[in-house]
């Protein structure tokens, strides 16, 4: 198609906004830092994956669902997670005893982000499985150290072997950190197996009580940084269009990521354009368990810790996307409580969507450095139009979906539909005779099946009409 609307992105490399030209328009590739699964994921973490989740919506719209290839990867090499399952199961191979440490957590990470509306990546793969070298020859953890060894930019030290980064004139572009001023700035002393003050960990030695991996260093585990080298360039090759991930990751994990794929590949870039979203606060306070203001998505979907009442996915997701992604976000109950009444307003939305009808207004805020705020104040006219123009609800329907948000049209049995009708004409029949108490219970009693009764006055009679919907 030669009609593709134009993608601009604020590239952390340039901090410049610019034109999106992907590297091949038929394979457009991805690659975002997924979840630590050492506990369940927290309401900071919800962002970068209802972010990116928007932004792999759209390069499929615009390039082809086959055409865009998009990696999360799920880190479950931790020294954490590496300890519990050393405890919990230590006749296991280390692999093994991972997966069952970490297969609770990862399950709830995916109903969660599920609830959340966002989309499957193409591939998720998970650390342990990237640590030595594999059977189909895709790229691993070691061998890419054994490369920056060989390339010279790395050296083996009491146990440990070490990014060298004065090896590399260029490290520092995408933090902005000269690394002149940071050796001179260091506070602290060099420790004595280390070159440079910067110099990171690529891998590190395992005791004997300590899980660990065999490796041509010795038993050891990798450093967190060299684990996302492997993982993207197993999927996405050398250099690939867009890396993704919160502001807090662009210094030390995604500079030392370009360092270590650079370097091992002798390629000037990791990946072409790099896009983060800004920080979340909770009710304008820093998030931390001291605060006490942690909350994870889990707790703000099914319990009532938050709010002292439990949340849709569909409002935390729009209560997300209310803000524009660089922007910094204070998570509030108010901020939900806008989204919810906002989402409110909308007509619901059948499951079949004709997505080539999806408004070109909407495709456009999003072509502009993913702007969902206009984007979702646009699709709320949208929805406002589509409320009394049925001729406008196949738009609204299809740009809400390519969204991920609005209110879903649930199917229910012609059993339920003579329930639910009975129902509401013995409540009508109770507010007649102005026995509330009885009428309140019938209300309550469909809100508790998890249908959702909505009265109104008829504008010609005044009569009192109910209507419903299925609450999800």
């Amino acid at each position: 198609m030669n009609d593709k609307p134009q993608l601009k992105f604020t590239n952390t490399l340039t901090r410049q906004k610019e034109l999106f030209a992907p590297i091949d328009p038929k394979n457009v590739r991805m690659y975002v830092c997924g979840p630590t699964v050492y506990d369940f994921a927290h309401i900071g973490n919800a962002r970068p994956v209802i972010v990116f989740d928007v932004l792999y919506r759209l390069l499929r719209h615009i390039y082809g669902k086959e055409q865009v290839t998009y990696v999360r990867n799920v880190t479950d090499v931790d020294d954490k997670i590496n300890a519990r399952a050393l405890r919990d199961h230590p006749d296991l191979p280390l692999n093994e005893a991972i997966r069952l440490v970490t297969e609770k957590t990862a399950a709830q990470f995916h109903a969660d982000v599920k609830k959340l509306g966002c989309l499957e990546p193409t591939f998720e793969p998970r650390a342990t499985e990237f640590v030595q070298p594999r059977p189909d020859g895709k790229a691993d953890m070691t061998s890419l150290i054994q490369k920056l060894i060989e390339n010279g930019h790395a050296y083996e030290e009491q146990g440990e072997v070490l990014f060298d980064t004065q090896s590399m004139p260029a490290y520092g572009q995408l933090s902005k950190r000269n690394l002149d001023e940071q050796q001179a700035g260091a506070r602290v002393a060099v420790e004595s197996h280390k070159k440079n003050a910067a110099d990171f960990v690529l891998w590190k030695q395992s005791s004997p009580e300590e899980p660990g991996w065999e490796s041509p260093w010795g038993r050891g585990r990798p450093g967190w940084h060299i684990e996302c080298s492997a993982m993207s360039a197993a999927y996405l090759g050398e250099t690939f269009d867009i890396h993704g991930g919160g502001l807090d990751l662009i210094f030390p994990h995604h500079e030392n990521e370009i360092a270590q794929s650079c370097c091992a590949h002798g390629t000037t870039w990791m990946a072409n354009v790099w896009l983060h979203n800004g920080f979340v606060q909770v009710e304008g306070r820093k998030m931390s368990k001291s605060e006490g203001n942690f909350v994870t998505i889990n707790e703000l979907l099914d319990t009532e810790k938050f709010g002292d009442r439990k949340w849709p996915g569909e409002v935390l997701r729009l209560a997300m996307l209310m803000t524009h992604y660089r922007e910094p976000i204070d998570f509030s109950v108010k901020r939900l409580e806008e989204a919810e009444r906002l989402l409110a307003k909308w007509p619901p939305i059948e499951e079949r969507v004709d997505v080539s009808k999806v408004d070109q207004t909407i495709i456009a805020s999003l072509a502009d450095d993913i702007n969902t705020v206009a984007a979702v104040q646009a699709l709320h006219a949208l929805a406002q139009k589509a409320a009394t123009d049925p001729s406008a609800m196949q738009a609204y329907a299809a740009t809400a979906s390519l969204l991920g948000v609005g209110p879903v049209a649930v199917s229910v049995s012609d059993d339920v539909l003579e329930h639910v009708s009975t129902k509401i004409v013995q409540r009508l029949e109770l507010l007649k005779a102005k026995n509330f108490a009885e009428a309140d219970r019938i209300r309550d009693e469909l809100l508790a099946e998890g249908i959702q009764l909505k009265d109104s006055k008829d504008a010609a009679t005044g009569e009192r009409i109910t209507t419903w919907e299925v609450k999800r």
